[in-house]
Parts: structure tokens; sequence; C-alpha cells
């Protein structure tokens, strides 16, 4: 069977532009025949559409859009259509939509197999939309068997639960019991660390316990926080790779099952140069979708600022990307140096706003307010404030989006400035611990120096108040870093904690500091997500509440 993987980065809601993307695949593909062309899940209407599935508009454009690509393919009357979308059960109960995976051909859905387990953890909250498939079963085509399935009917995995298995049902078992002689799944599975790899350990497992060969195509692009790289592959059923699709970029290949040999083993990727690929397509796309073609931030001369300042200019391209330097009194002139020296390495706009004369002329307007009262954080987060102030004007004039430039150890402790320098509309790095943003850095500086070295070396500090470093009011990093990790991503309690053997005072310091900031991380921007708990849509905590 010959098969064309259509890597594609569809739209969230843009049912006519998905539409003509699958034209457009079709008709690349036409000269080589396949016998198949898939394409991800749910790309007839993007992942995740999330509450648009609700609407009945929406479904209704979707089933418009179903019967175009029935049109559709009829022009290509010997490739069968295998496709993601809402699908209505026409049953008096539950939700009323399935997520289904579509085989069309010649004019008529020759097949349909529904999504069975609909994921609520983390990010994922398909129980909300969808009923679960009614039954497994396998689509006949082309001398096939087909054990079409939708992304997490194959994550079933007893090795992948260390406690407890999520399902009672194995779909890829089922489908192999009845028969199938090719696994098939569409797929949109968000990127995190080492998701590749797991990913492919799972179904090389699949292909080799049922010896069946297996498709596994999955989404790449992102939407809002979620990115997905891609990585779509092709196993024979030995579990070997035949063809294995590059990361977080578009692609569509075609091979013949039945001729195409081994390729060479499935090469894992350098972690930190899957985060700066994922975080310079969730930048990309996140403006491209929203409509936004430039962006600004500020330009402190530290670390986290250069970091996200690289990442925006090789989304946008240096020349669309502007930087701003905003400096008080208190601002070192090696800060003011290594921004301007920041900005010269990657071509960016320049700019210097000078904020003194503003910053004096809060504290006068605020004198009698603060009569009787010593100077506190209140004075520091007042610059800040400004600086976010600034940036927002600049944004309204110009149409630039605001990027802010806190790391994830950052918001996770609250050290940061509601409405200062949290404002923007896209929270580059908020997923990305600070010690991986030094790791960033050492990245993006492996073959010239980009970001400058002062930038790297010198003890991070908000220059805020006179001598200020973060260490002043934080644990050091590698020490915080550790701590959040398993406080947030891996939900220890503080008692697990101290038992790895950090300090008892220095683990209830961090984990106050994270509870207590959470209502600050509603307020923030979407960030993007490259951990495996990211703060926003896949960690969902109270903040009135006592814990």
């Amino acid at each position: 069977m010959r098969i064309t993987l259509a890597q594609v980065n569809p739209v969230v809601g843009d049912v006519e532009g998905n539409v003509a993307m699958i034209r457009r695949v079709l008709e690349e593909c036409a000269t080589q025949t396949p016998d198949l062309v898939v394409f991800p899940e749910l790309c007839l209407c993007g992942y995740p559409p999330m509450d648009l599935l609700e609407r009945d508009w929406f479904i209704g454009r979707v089933l418009v859009a179903l019967e175009d690509v029935k049109l559709l393919s009829v022009r290509f009357p010997e490739t069968g259509i295998v496709l993601g979308a809402p699908l209505p059960t026409w049953r008096p109960n539950g939700k009323g939509l399935y997520n289904a995976a579509l085989l069309i051909h010649q004019g008529k859905v020759a097949g349909v197999s529904a999504k069975s387990l609909l994921p609520t953890y983390d990010v994922f909250d398909e129980a909300r939309y969808f009923d679960p498939a009614p039954e497994v079963g396998v689509i006949p085509f082309r001398g096939e068997r087909l054990g079409l399935h939708v992304c997490e009917d194959a994550w079933n995995d007893p090795a992948l639960w260390e406690q407890r298995s999520l399902y009672a049902v194995d779909p890829v078992g089922l489908l192999a019991e009845r028969g199938a002689t090719l696994l098939v799944n569409i797929s949109a599975s968000p990127y995190s660390v080492g998701k590749e790899e797991a990913r492919h350990r799972l179904v090389r497992a699949h292909a080799q316990r049922h010896r069946l060969p297996f498709v596994y195509l999955n989404q790449v692009g992102a939407n809002d926080q979620l990115v997905f790289d891609g990585r779509s592959f092709v196993l024979d059923g030995c579990g070997r790779p035949l063809v294995v699709l590059p990361s977080f970029e578009e692609q569509v290949v075609t091979l013949d099952l039945g001729v195409t040999g081994p390729a060479e083993g499935y090469v894992s990727q350098e972690p930190i140069a899957t985060v700066h690929d994922a975080l310079v397509l969730g930048v990309r796309d996140y403006c491209g979708k929203c409509g936004f073609r430039q962006a600004v931030l500020g330009l402190s001369g530290g670390i986290d600022s250069a970091v996200t300042a690289v990442l925006a200019a090789r989304a946008l391209g240096a020349e669309n990307v502007l930087g701003v330097s905003m400096p008080s009194l208190i601002s070192s002139q090696g800060s003011l140096d290594d921004a301007r020296d920041l900005a010269a390495n990657l071509g960016i706009a320049y700019r210097v706003v000078p904020i003194a004369s503003t910053y004096e002329a809060y504290v006068e307007m605020l004198r009698a307010q603060f009569a009787g009262l010593p100077a506190d954080t209140t004075e520091e987060n007042i610059q800040a404030r400004i600086r976010g102030n600034i940036l927002m004007a600049i944004s309204n004039k110009h149409g630039h989006l605001v990027l802010s430039t806190g790391n994830k150890t950052e918001l996770a402790v609250g050290y940061c400035t509601l409405y200062g320098d949290m404002s923007g509309g896209l929270a580059v790095i908020s997923d990305v611990p600070k010690q991986m943003v030094y790791a960033l850095a050492r990245y993006m500086n492996r073959e010239r120096t980009i970001v400058p070295q002062a930038s790297i070396d010198k003890a991070p500090s908000a220059e805020l108040r006179p001598g200020q470093v973060d260490q002043d009011t934080l644990p050091p990093y590698p020490i915080l870093d550790e701590i959040l990790r398993y406080y947030v991503e891996e939900m220890y309690s503080i008692e697990q904690i101290v038992a790895l053997g950090f300090e008892s005072d220095v683990v209830k310091w961090v984990a106050r500091a994270v509870n207590r900031s959470e209502y600050k991380r509603k307020q923030a921007a979407p960030g993007i997500r490259v951990t495996t708990k990211a703060f926003g849509v896949g960690r969902r905590m109270p903040v009135a509440a006592r814990f």
C-alpha cells in the first residue's frame, strides 16, 4: 500500500482554510497516486477547538466541510483520505459528538473510527466534548484491514503508567484481535521535553507486540499554549522505522509499504534543541494565527530578555522585532551595554526610553499617600509597571505584540510584578525554568556569540534597588528549580520532597510561595508549554483557598 503522510499545521476554527490545505496536499501528491493520504486528528477544525465544539453553527460548518472533502475525493478516485473531524453521534444521550477518524473515498465515507479513550488529564479535556466510541473495529480498504484509531487510543500501555492504568480498554489490542493488517494512528499530540521518545517507544512496542506495521501521523504547529512537534513516522512489523518526518515543520511524504526498506535507526533529538525549536514555532504561530507580524519586548541586559529576544527574532525575523531598554537611575551601565550588544548581535531595532523622570513623577504624585511609610517593594514595582506601560503604549501605537520575558521559576514563586514585567500578550519562556534558560542561551551561542557572555555570567538581578540580586530573596536556582519540578510537575507533597534530602524550611518556603502566587498566574499572559506541567490550561488550582 502506498501511503502519504501529511504532517500539516491546521488553524483552529478555520474550517474552510483547512479544507483548502487538504486540497493542496492531495494535488501535491496526486502524481504518486497514493492509496491513502493520512491527515492529523481533528484537522478539519484544528486542535484543540475547545468550546467551539459546543456551538451548533460551528459543527454545521464542519459538516459542510466534510461534504466538500467528499466532493474533493471524487477528483482523486484512486486515493482514500484519512482525516480527523468532530462527528455528531445522532444519539439522544451523551455529549453528542465523536472525535472521529474518517476514511473518505470516491465521494463517500468508507469508514469511521471514533476515539475510544478520552483523556481528561493535564491539558486534555475531551470528555467535556466527546462521547467514547461505542465499538472498535477494522475498516477493509485496498486489500488491507485498517486498524484506524485516534491519538490517546494508542496510549493505554501499562509500561507508561507506574501506579495504575487510566483505561480499562486497549483499542490497539482490540484492533489487532479483530484482524487489522495495518495500524494507523492520527494524532494531535502536544510537545513536551522527551515526549517524542516516549511516543516512539510506545508505538514500537505496539508494532512488535502485534507484528503489524504502524503509521503514526502527528499534527505540527502551535495553537495558543500548545506546540505540536509532528515527528510522524512509519514502522514495520518488527518495529523498525521505514520513514521518520522532521520535528516542528510541515512535510508531506509518500512511501510504499511493500517496497520501502528500513531506514536509519530512530535518532533521539537533543532535548534543549527541541525546546528551542518548540519555542520558536510557538512564537511564530501564535503571532501569525493571531494576526501579528511584529513584536516588542523590554531588554534589561539580563539573560531572560536576551533569550526571549533571540527566540522572537528567529520566529518572526530580526526586522520584525523591537527591543526597548528602559533604564532607571538604578540600572547599571553593564546592563545597558549588554542590551545594546544583544540587539546588535541579532540585528533587531533597538530604542532607549529612560524612566527616571517618570518614576520621580510617580513618587511625587503618591507622596501624600505614602506619608510616614518606609520605601519597600511598592516603589520597586512602580518601576516595573512604568516599563509595562511603555511597552503597551508602543504596542497600541504600532500594532506590535508585547512579549513578556519572565521564566517559569519566577512565575512559580511570584518573583514578578503584576501589571509590570508580566504585561504582554505572550509569555514566551514562562514554562522554561531558570536553569533551562541558561541552557538555551548556551545553545544559542553554540556557533557564535549572540547572547552576550556577561548576560550569562553575571548574577541575575531585577535591578529595582541598588545592589539587588535574585539570590538575596530566592534559594539558589539549581535547588529552587529542582524543588519546583517535584512540587509543580511531579506533584509531590512537601513531606515527599523533604524526604529526598532538601531542607525542610526551604521546601516549605517554596511551596508557600507557589501557593500564594496563584492569583498572579491567573492574570498572566498565555505561555508556551514545553514541560510536562505548565502554568496554564493544564494546571487548575484555586485562588481563594487554604491548603
